[in-house]
């Protein structure tokens, strides 16, 4: 059987998966999911077409390069590769499959570190591309359910904190979804909710803004804090409301009450300012109340601290809302509107 480089050399590999924005995240982790799985948590995230693409490409054998987009390149010995760089979750999936001679090529059409999920969403489209290269060998595709559930496992092995699924899962079945973390032990431990259906996306998408503040997050220190603030017993009456009000926005969302689903993001969001208020920067806290005059609901991605700030509502509202967030943001050269749409598929 030929090596991995002797198969790239013939057929070079790629894979994709798409980026995302949430709502309600944090509860995808198990930390807070178990003890509170009584009262039904749940996540909210809707896939976006700027999308994540992995090239598995031949390099020298024994050996493997990762370059991406706002990374320095890095090339090192497959036996030796560190987990510790900033591309070490890649490192990390590479090692778990035992491969080398190969070059991970990504290309993100999202910006570098823009709490949008892209570490997730890299690690579940390189799984898919190898699993592709393995299943040229004879051995089978995995589900979409084992690529989100490895790269997971994957990323939270090494990143010295508890990790969510809930950008994995995103990432490999793209949509608009509700996900309901269960707890239970013996299946998947989460059920999905489609929120809306594709007919319905041309409709959602003019309720929908996504700017980028033009600084990149660090959502290590504030999922550390939080994680270690609920472990310590404290803001767990905090949490409990996070969880009544992304329960109310899915719901909302799906029997189409925008005001219904405006408040309850707008609820979530001042509960996570509360608890850490670095969540939002100057510019993140500017857009938000930009987006409350406005009578839109807004909210930082992922856990905040930089990256990019969402925002729902009524078509006339974002319309008006697009002007007042494009003015804010020309402030800043890094910073803009970004141009998305929703994309109904996942890892591809």
């Amino acid at each position: 059987m030929p090596s991995i480089r002797e198969f790239l050399e013939r057929t070079p590999i790629e894979a994709s998966a798409p980026c995302r924005i949430d709502m309600g995240g944090t509860l995808d982790l198990s930390t807070f999911y178990l003890p509170l799985h009584h009262l039904a948590p749940c996540t909210f995230n809707a896939a976006l077409n700027m999308r994540t693409r992995v090239r598995l490409l031949p390099h020298r054998d024994g050996r493997i390069k990762v370059s991406s987009r706002g990374f320095e390149p890095v090339d090192v010995e497959s036996r030796s590769a560190p987990f510790t760089s900033p591309v070490g979750l890649m490192l990390a999936v590479a090692s778990y499959f035992n491969i080398d001679g190969v070059h991970i090529h990504i290309d993100s059409t999202s910006p570098p570190r823009s709490a949008l999920g892209g570490s997730s969403v890299a690690a579940a489209a390189l799984v898919w591309a190898i699993g592709k290269v393995l299943a040229h060998q004879g051995r089978a595709m995995p589900s979409p359910d084992a690529v989100a559930a490895l790269a997971h496992a994957i990323e939270q092995s090494i990143a010295g904190v508890p990790c969510g699924l809930q950008d994995h899962l995103a990432a490999v079945y793209g949509g608009v979804n509700g996900w309901y973390w269960t707890g239970h032990v013996d299946d998947p431990g989460y059920v999905r909710k489609a929120i809306i259906l594709a007919d319905g996306y041309s409709d959602f998408e003019q309720r929908l803004l996504v700017a980028y503040c033009g600084v990149p997050h660090v959502s290590k220190d504030i999922n550390g804090t939080w994680v270690r603030e609920f472990l310590a017993g404290r803001h767990r009456d905090e949490w409990e409301r996070i969880i009544h009000h992304s329960q109310a926005f899915i719901a909302s969302l799906a029997g189409g009450d925008d005001q219904g689903a405006v408040t309850a993001m707008n609820a979530e969001t001042d509960l996570r300012v509360e608890m850490t208020p670095e969540v939002l920067d100057a510019m993140g806290s500017r857009l938000v109340a930009a987006a409350r005059r406005q009578q839109c609901g807004a909210r930082f991605t992922g856990a905040g601290g930089g990256g990019c700030i969402w925002a729902m509502g009524a078509p006339s509202d974002i319309a008006s809302l697009r002007s007042d967030w494009q003015a804010i943001l020309a402030t800043r050269p890094e910073a803009a509107l970004l141009d998305v749409s929703l994309d109904p598929n996942g890892i591809l």
